[in-house]
């Protein structure tokens, strides 16, 4: 990060991994990303694919064909979305929970997009891919067996509400050494009445400048690498908004016991650099105050879970302080809740402040959780305990607030340029006192 963000809050372009080198000739891993040949489309793609037209009807109005690349080193495979799919947990979603396109197939594989709405707006937030390496059908030489989840943000614009997406060309999205391949895309989120919009957002590939493409077609065996091909172009990452500020509050029976105003945002780097901006609206706190302890859990759409826990020190002294202790960050998956990333520090000691006062610090702050982890906060303003009438006391604010350093910087340079002319006017002075005849 460049300031307490800084460089590594900004998306790094995205590259082709290669493979890791320890990996042996029959353990899974996911292929490197590389656009397979463009050949003509398999005879069932003009016809709406199976999982647009399993009844009950996936309640965002959606279609799409798609597949994904894997390989088992230094074979490939494809995964197919076949005839038998079902569409379990999908959900429309309103204006405090995000909808859900879940879709399930094969011998355990599953796909899903969770898509938020903000004002006027839908769009894609993230997309999780879980494969089943003990398929041997689609995996027949794998060492490492179960299922492997692999997350992705969505990398679409956003699209206008009452308005359907439409995608005919295919496109790519690559993560963790995987591809995934769309074509044919037409959906809408947060369907109005009940009636599919007649208005169309296209995406990049529809315009008309560019050559209609056909989706690829690869074969559902596992081949050798044996060519090389062209790579998927990049583009550069868009810089992620800050995060909105939420307010947040607990109560123990009727009486408010904990305050807190955040926007928060996690920098997750484990593969490559991932940005997610907790958004408020729909984020549930939870958790518990006490004495000596509090804690409070932000659920974000049940796909992210971030505790903070507040601790009093020296408790038998007379002037008492609190202070931040320990912040943990678990990730789940949005399709069946396992977790895909856990975090967890203990060893803070920040944000403290005078018991019965609150803390305030508006600059952007970045926790170190872990080296994977980081959570970075903004205009923050916390009250973990001895809360009255429902409002944050008189407020510490944070060293980086802090501009009275200023005025005494200002003042000693306005001092030193007064020296100066003192210094240079004695100087001239003192020249011109010589000037004249000189005695004989």
């Amino acid at each position: 990060m460049e300031s307490s963000g800084g460089a590594e809050r900004r998306l790094a372009a995205r590259g082709r991994p290669r493979p890791a080198p320890h990996m042996t000739a029959g353990e899974v891993f996911v292929a490197p990303a590389r656009r397979p040949p463009v050949s003509p489309p398999p005879a069932a793609a003009a016809a709406p694919p199976p999982w647009a037209q399993a009844a009950p009807p996936l309640p965002p109005a959606a279609a799409s064909s798609c597949r994904c690349c894997c390989s088992a080193s230094p074979k490939t495979t494809t995964l197919n979305l076949s005839s038998s799919v079902t569409h379990n947990g999908s959900v429309c979603g309103n204006d405090t929970q995000a909808a859900l396109v879940a879709v399930q197939f094969g011998e355990g594989h599953s796909w899903s997009i969770n898509i938020t709405k903000n004002n006027e707006t839908y769009q894609g937030d993230f997309i999780t891919l879980t494969y089943n390496t003990n398929d041997t059908a689609v995996f027949p030489d794998a060492k490492r067996k179960g299922p492997v989840t692999v997350l992705v943000k969505d990398p679409l614009h956003p699209v206008q509400l009452n308005t359907v997406f439409v995608c005919h060309n295919s496109y790519f999205i690559e993560a963790e050494n995987i591809t995934q391949i769309f074509w044919n895309v037409t959906m809408q989120a947060f369907v109005q009445n009940g009636t599919v919009s007649k208005k169309e957002s296209r995406c990049p590939a529809d315009t008309p400048t560019s050559a209609p493409t056909v989706p690829p077609t690869i074969a559902n065996v596992t081949t050798a690498f044996t060519t090389t091909l062209a790579p998927a172009p990049t583009t550069a990452p868009k810089p992620v908004e800050n995060p909105d500020t939420g307010n947040y509050s607990l109560k123990s029976g009727n009486k408010t016991c904990f305050l807190a105003t955040v926007g928060l945002q996690l920098n997750v780097s484990q593969d490559k650099p991932l940005l997610i901006n907790i958004n408020p609206k729909t984020t549930v706190a939870d958790g518990a105050c006490g004495n000596t302890t509090a804690t409070l859990k932000l659920n974000d759409g049940n796909s992210t879970l971030i505790g903070f826990t507040f601790a009093v020190k020296n408790t038998s002294a007379s002037v008492q302080k609190f202070y931040l202790r320990e912040v943990n960050v678990t990730l789940l998956s949005r399709l069946n809740g396992s977790v895909i990333s856990s975090a967890d520090n203990s060893n803070f000691s920040k944000w403290d402040a005078f018991l019965g006062s609150s803390y305030m610090c508006r600059k952007e702050q970045t926790l170190q959780i872990n080296e994977d982890v980081q959570v970075h906060t903004f205009n923050l303003w916390i009250q973990p305990f001895l809360v009255e009438a429902n409002k944050f006391a008189t407020a510490q604010e944070c060293s980086l607030d802090d501009d009275s350093i200023l005025i005494p910087i200002v003042v000693g340079a306005a001092l030193a340029v007064l020296i100066a002319i003192i210094v240079v006017a004695y100087i001239i002075g003192r020249r011109k006192s010589y000037a004249g005849y000189q005695t004989l």
